[in-house]
């Protein structure tokens, strides 16, 4: 009602790579993509439990998704 959902922007896989960056300290997980040439990570949604996970690989087309610290 009051939001609008955001169009889902399209990753270039040979310059982007899917990456699910954890928190050390808090556990917290953002699945999201990094650029290859600069490192920069690009948050795209949260994930609090598998089936988001699942729901993130599903979107995206993608299937092997490293974890960064």
């Amino acid at each position: 009602m009051f939001f609008k959902r955001k169009p889902q922007k399209q990753y270039d896989l040979t310059l982007w790579r899917p990456v699910l960056r954890c928190s050390i300290c808090t556990g917290e997980q953002a699945a999201g993509f990094q650029e290859l040439a600069t490192g920069r990570f690009e948050e795209v949604m949260l994930i609090r439990n598998e089936a988001d996970l699942r729901q993130f690989e599903k979107t995206y087309g993608v299937d092997n998704v490293t974890k960064i610290y």
